[in-house]
C-alpha cells in the first residue's frame, strides 16, 4: 500500500472516532430584556453509547442538563449529573422535557443569535469527547 492510501485510511478512521456523537436540530429559546435564564434543545446520538457529563457556554454563568418530570400532580425540574446516552438511540431535548438550562445570561438572546455550547460525553471506558454545538436563538 502506498503512503497516500495509508494516510487516507488513517484520516477516515480519525474522522470516524470524532463522529461517535452527533447533535441535530440545536436551538435555544430567545429571551426578553432582563431575563437571565434560557434553555437549549437538541437531539444527541452516541453511536457507541455513553453519558452526557457536562455542558458549558460562554453566554451563561452556569449551564446544566435538566429534566422535567411529573411527580403526582406537580411538574418538577431538576439537574441531572450524568445523562445516559444509549448506543445508537437519539435522545431528544425538548420543551417540558430534557433541556440544557442556561442561567446567569450575560446578555439577552435575540432571535437569530448563534449560541455556542460545549457538551462533554464520556464513553464506557471513561474517555471524554467534547462536542461543539451552535444553537440558533428563536422564539419557539
Amino acid at each position: 500500500m502506498n503512503k497516500s492510501v495509508l494516510f487516507l485510511a488513517a484520516a477516515l478512521l480519525a474522522g470516524a472516532a470524532h463522529a461517535q456523537v452527533t447533535v441535530d436540530k440545536p436551538w435555544v429559546r430567545a429571551t426578553v430584556p432582563q431575563q437571565t435564564t434560557s434553555a437549549a434543545y437538541l437531539t444527541i446520538t452516541s453511536v457507541q453509547g455513553g453519558k452526557l457529563v457536562d455542558a458549558s457556554s460562554p453566554v451563561a454563568a452556569s449551564v446544566e442538563v435538566h429534566e422535567m418530570k411529573m411527580e403526582g400532580e406537580m411538574m418538577k425540574m431538576r439537574g441531572v449529573d450524568a445523562l445516559p446516552l444509549p448506543a445508537g438511540k437519539p435522545v431528544e431535548f425538548k420543551p417540558n422535557g430534557l433541556h440544557i438550562m442556561l442561567t446567569g445570561l450575560k446578555a439577552p438572546l435575540k432571535a437569530g443569535d448563534v449560541v455556542p455550547i460545549k457538551l462533554v460525553v464520556e464513553d464506557a471506558k471513561g474517555k471524554r469527547q467534547t462536542v461543539d454545538v451552535k444553537a440558533t436563538a428563536r422564539q419557539n
